[in-house]
């Protein structure tokens, strides 16, 4: 059984995000990048641009496949990981913690409501398995 860290909060779309007051560190799942593979690039958004909730704000591109990346919440980008940009290895080796993509100033925060606790996520991916 996989284990997903219990300080972070979690989409459908398989996003971590972390919160630090009104800004929400985002990443992919250690359960995603375990689907896609070794991961070869990332298209990261504009610093500063606008990402709506639902709407892509970036791509991954792994040896298995090209997904977009959906943001769990509204709001300015205010930076993204260059460190990704030397080691993209990181995402795979540590997807939760250096391996983040990009910091969010969220305009709503009851948007945080709608997202997965660590158990409520284990069990959406545990259904999502089923019908797989």
């Amino acid at each position: 059984m996989k284990i997903f860290p219990e300080d972070l909060l979690y989409s459908r779309e398989h996003i971590w995000v972390r919160i630090d007051g009104d800004m929400a560190t985002l990443g992919i799942t250690d359960y995603a990048q375990e689907r896609l593979g070794e991961i070869l690039s990332v298209e990261f958004p504009e610093i500063d641009s606008y990402v709506e909730r639902d709407e892509t704000f970036g791509s991954i591109e792994s040896t298995k496949a090209v997904i977009d990346l959906v943001s769990p919440v509204s709001g300015t980008i205010v930076t993204v990981n260059e460190d990704i940009n030397d080691d993209i290895g990181i995402i795979n080796s540590d997807p939760h913690d250096v391996g983040w993509l990009v910091v969010v100033e969220i305009d709503d925060m009851g948007q945080l409501d709608d997202l997965l606790d660590s158990t409520g996520y284990h069990d959406f991916i545990m259904q999502e398995e089923e019908t797989d």
